[in-house]
């Protein structure tokens, strides 16, 4: 598996391209990022640029070059 290099406290509004598309979407921007009190993350929302579809993935997921590129491809 090819990894991406990601520090989660930059996450916020990047800009990734799906290997796969999700519902038919391919580009996303992170909209949001939760920590908890130890600086974890707790939650990541991903809004498709087009359809403004939001949805909630494991931020390490992101980590996986055969899920997800960085920027918009």
């Amino acid at each position: 598996m090819r990894s991406n290099q990601i520090n989660p406290r930059k996450l916020i509004h990047s800009k990734w391209t799906a290997t796969k598309p999700l519902g038919k979407a391919k580009h996303f921007i992170v909209t949001e990022v939760e920590f908890d009190q130890d600086g974890l993350v707790t939650s990541c929302l991903v809004e498709a640029v087009l359809s403004k579809r939001v949805a909630n993935i494991q931020w390490k997921e992101l980590k996986n070059q055969d899920q997800w590129i960085q920027g918009w491809k």
